[in-house]
């Protein structure tokens, strides 16, 4: 262990901290920023006393009590945290800074939150606070502080993309936050799990400074929680350890949050630094508006990756199309909903089941399609609320049919992508030919009946499927984005 002064000031947007010997003593600056207002003494002393109390949960042995500072005349003038002075060079994020290995620490650091997150305190109140309009209103509260900084901190083109993805995920997953809620994901966390205030020790990891001033940016889902870590850790150089902590935690926990919200709240804490950044810019500090940037970039980044989205995948029999669409999934972590086996399973059949037919009878009359496409719509309609990106594997000859899924894209804010798979005729007849095991029913005769009723498909983009399946993920993925 290196040696530290004996002696230090460090500085923060809401408070200082002094460094004396082994303890750590820490003030609250008398500032309003809206979201917190400590003018008052009582309630600096309040939130001295809270702070204690709370960050005990995490880190027992660290704080140690409240000591009062009083002036010449012995009146009580203000109220110090006191602390156990942590070794900076066991802080976490020196620690990634300087590339120490860290799999076993992140590991540790994900059991302890699923354990904390377990046995934290829940109820109405607190869940409140994690419902869909809830993060809305936080978001919200942060854009309009950030607004100021448009063009100046901030490049205004990229404040504005940040609201346009944040506001279009939520308005279409409201049944996603309702279910974290009914699923008692929602707790009385830490709210500010930074790298900077964990201490990796021989006894364990100690984790500091939990949000004390308002109990309802601590009330939130778990994941919400660990995600402010997970982002750090990328903002520090190291995405790899905040993936491997947000897998732990999922392990941990059981949590089977779709990536799309592992992505949102990623960027809600990302966005969460860039408005601190932002303050502490116009407090003064010359660094902050470029640290601001860098958690803006975050922010876009994993906002664009947490879009829903609906992508259709479509083309005659053969085409490629199913392969393509397992493909896009496995690639995304998207779901695939195929209407071959929808269709065998709404008329009662497994999916090996062999139903080969003429054009248009048995089980593909107008009739068993039409009620095959309607259920694939509302299937995709709920997994899309639900946060988890859609892929669509069917023929999608009628346009009728489209507009059907592009109303369902429109009703949950989920970009809609058409993928119209194409591959030569005696590629096609090669393939209908060796078929094997396969699920689908088409007949060569089907396939050109088939091919006399494809409406036109404008707006689709049309993929090469005569190649490698490779070939056709790799020109998917570029119209995808």
């Amino acid at each position: 262990m290196t040696q530290q002064p004996w002696s230090a000031v460090r500085e923060t947007h809401i408070g200082s901290v002094f460094l004396v010997g082994d303890r750590a003593y820490k003030l609250k600056k008398p500032v309003n920023f809206g979201f917190l207002d400590f003018t008052r003494r009582e309630t600096r002393e309040q939130v001295c006393h809270k702070e204690v109390a709370l960050n005990r949960r995490l880190a027992p042995g660290a704080y140690l009590g409240v000591a009062d500072v009083t002036g010449p005349d012995g009146a009580v003038c203000d109220h110090l945290v006191v602390m156990r002075r942590m070794p900076d060079d066991r802080r976490l994020a020196k620690l990634v800074r300087d590339g120490v290995p860290l799999r076993d620490t992140i590991h540790e650091l994900a059991r302890l939150l699923a354990r904390f997150h377990e046995q934290a305190e829940r109820g109405p109140a607190i869940s409140a606070q994690a419902t869909r309009d809830a993060v809305r209103d936080r978001w919200r509260a942060s854009f309009a502080q950030v607004r100021a900084f448009h063009g100046t901190v901030l490049d205004a083109c990229t404040g504005a993309e940040i609201e346009r993805l944040a506001e279009d995920f939520l308005a279409g997953r409201e049944e996603l936050f309702t279910h974290r809620i009914g699923a008692g994901r929602v707790v009385d966390g830490h709210g500010d799990l930074l790298a900077d205030d964990i201490f990796c020790l021989d006894e364990g990891p100690q984790i500091l400074d939990c949000l004390e001033f308002d109990d309802t940016l601590r009330w939130v889902d778990g994941l919400d929680d660990v995600a402010f870590l997970a982002m750090d850790l990328e903002r520090l150089g190291a995405p790899e350890l905040g993936e491997e902590l947000l897998n732990e935690y999922a392990r941990f926990s059981g949590d089977p949050a779709p990536p799309a919200l592992r992505h949102h709240y990623l960027a809600y804490r990302a966005f969460v630094r860039v408005k601190v950044a932002c303050l502490r810019h116009q407090q003064g500090d010359p660094a902050a508006a470029e640290l601001a940037r860098a958690y803006a970039e975050i922010t876009v980044r994993h906002l664009r990756r947490g879009t829903v989205r609906l992508i259709l995948v479509g083309g005659l029999p053969a085409s490629g199309k199913s392969t393509l669409a397992g493909a896009i999934a496995d690639h995304l972590g998207a779901t695939v909903l195929r209407s071959d086996r929808v269709r065998k399973e709404l008329a009662g059949f497994p999916p090996e089941h062999s139903a080969p037919d003429e054009y248009e009878r048995g089980l593909y009359t107008p009739a068993h399609t039409e009620q095959t496409y309607a259920e694939l719509g509302r299937r995709a309609e709920k997994l899309l609320s639900y946060g988890e990106t859609v892929v669509l594997d069917a023929s999608w000859n009628s346009a009728d049919r489209r507009a059907d899924v592009i109303a369902v894209s429109a009703r949950t804010h989920s970009p809609l992508a058409p993928l119209r798979c194409w591959a030569p005729e005696t590629t096609t007849a090669a393939r209908l030919a060796s078929r094997g095991n396969d699920i689908s029913d088409a007949t060569p005769e089907v396939a050109r009946r088939m091919a006399l009723d494809v409406q036109p498909w404008p707006g689709a983009h049309t993929i090469f499927t005569a190649g490698t399946e490779e070939d056709s993920l790799i020109q998917a993925l570029a119209y995808l984005g």
